[in-house]
């Protein structure tokens, strides 16, 4: 398979792009993680989502073992060629479950601003406990 698409991406030092996962049906944005090269070859053949974990240093699959796999829509390079983003349909729950917190999205903490200063507030419920 020609993987020449795959130099157009501006990997950084450690082979990794950042990828955000983006709901197809609502437009929210519901997690962020990063992609090797391996993983996006991965994600286009088999057209669910594969990322790498920095924390493991391995592939992972999304909803290996939690069910909640993202099938990819579509897949999209922004201007700089440094940003991936994969439009998807998040299975195995409904509402879909994106995060290991056990909520739809990722983005759940909001800064708020309160006399004593800004905070960090949770905003949308856990949907089903991790």
């Amino acid at each position: 398979m020609n993987t020449d698409w795959l130099d157009r991406i501006a990997w950084n030092a450690d082979g990794l792009a950042p990828a955000i996962a983006q709901e197809a049906g609502s437009g929210d944005v519901l997690m962020l993680a990063w992609m090797s090269r391996e993983s996006l070859a991965l994600t286009l053949a088999s057209r669910e989502a594969v990322y790498w974990s920095r924390s493991r240093q391995a592939l992972w699959r999304k909803g290996e073992t939690s069910g909640h796999v993202q099938q990819v829509q579509d897949i999209r390079l922004d201007c700089d060629g440094d940003a991936i983003l994969l439009t998807v349909v998040q299975t195995g729950h409904t509402p879909g479950i994106a995060c290991h917190t056990g909520r739809h999205s990722c983005f759940f903490s909001q800064l708020q601003t309160a006399p004593e200063g800004p905070t960090w507030v949770s905003v949308t419920p856990v949907l089903k406990t991790p």
